[in-house]
């Protein structure tokens, strides 16, 4: 099996390294492909207005000056030449895609551009809580990634869905196991805008998250209720965005 990783928090980034190793704990045939600079919250943004730049930085070791988009894409389409990969792998991200993360993660999007591709392709996240924030339990994703694998791939992945997987903020031994789960929603307002002024007094802006404390507890079956009670999250994401409830009731309204 051909495995193609990526991420979006740039080709030095530790999570690297351990979607590498979880790669290798299922094929040999293994190739790395992911951006120069860090592309967290790029999204499915693709470089149409700019040139990429390739550089090898190993054996089958790849920068693109680019996004997670882009590296797939030149991975899949250029560096792999004619031997497709069968399995696309991004991240591990350092922090969770859950709820609405999913919309603005290039992790996320890497792994969406492999499902259109044709390909397999998985999206991989560590959650770290404010103690581990600058020493993630990678070792929890190590241990229960490459079986995760192996068992979604037996059963087979749907041609347009990618998968989306979170690992909780806890070390492996105090996992309680792996529940499949879908989208949640987090408390509305968690964007900020904070307002700065540089060295000549001129305004400039940074848009930042801001932690809310929760007021209910998330659904029982989302992905937020999985990490917080320290199970490890599988959401199968669908490329096909239709409401299709909503369609309905629209088609009657525009007649």
């Amino acid at each position: 099996m051909r495995i193609l990783c990526t991420n979006d928090d740039g080709v030095h980034a530790p999570g690297l390294k351990v979607v590498e190793e979880i790669a290798r704990a299922l094929s040999d045939d293994v190739w790395v492909v992911a951006p120069e600079l860090d592309q967290s919250g790029v999204s499915h943004s693709l470089s149409l207005n700019d040139p990429l730049r390739l550089r090898e930085v190993g054996p089958r070791h790849f920068a693109v000056r680019g996004t997670p988009t882009d590296c797939v894409i030149m991975g899949a389409r250029h560096i792999l030449g004619e031997t497709q990969p069968d399995l696309v792998l991004s991240g591990v991200n350092k922090g969770r895609n859950v709820a609405e993360d999913v919309v603005y993660s290039g992790t996320i999007a890497g792994a969406l551009e492999g499902t259109i591709l044709g390909l397999p392709s998985f999206a991989l996240s560590q959650e770290f809580s404010t103690e581990t924030r600058n020493a993630p339990a990678w070792e929890t994703a190590l241990k229960f990634g490459p079986e995760i694998l192996r068992k979604v791939i037996a059963a087979g992945v749907p041609k347009d869905t990618v998968i989306n997987v979170n690992f909780p903020a806890c070390a492996p031994a105090e996992v309680l196991g792996v529940r499949v789960t879908r989208q949640g929603k987090h408390n509305l307002g968690f964007l900020k805008v904070d307002q700065r002024r540089d060295g000549r007094g001129n305004p400039y802006f940074w848009i930042g998250f801001e932690r809310l404390a929760p007021t209910e507890q998330p659904a029982e079956d989302t992905d937020l209720a999985a990490l917080a009670a320290r199970y490890v999250s599988v959401t199968p994401l669908r490329l096909d965005r239709t409401d299709e409830a909503f369609s309905a009731a629209l088609a009657s309204a525009l007649k």
